[in-house]
């Protein structure tokens, strides 16, 4: 991969945290303020930009996959 074809540290970031198991409510939104030092409604946004991104595709595929999976039955319950 090139360089304008890489994820950004940031962005990388966030899928690295989408994939991970959080144990409880409030734990995961604490950790990306902590962790990542961006508001959960900030992570949200990149996260739903980066579910349409090639790039984080190739980087994680199984958490795309997942993520998408999930946004297209809540889609189709509606």
């Amino acid at each position: 991969m090139t360089d304008e074809e890489q994820l950004t540290a940031t962005e990388a970031a966030v899928l690295a945290f989408e994939g991970r198991a959080w144990p409880g409510p409030g734990a995961k939104e604490r950790a990306i303020r902590e962790g990542l030092g961006m508001a959960p409604v900030r992570y949200y946004q990149l996260l739903n930009a980066l579910m349409d991104d090639p790039r984080a595709l190739a980087h994680a595929p199984g958490t795309v996959n997942r993520l998408r999976r999930i946004r297209d039955a809540r889609r189709a319950r509606r």
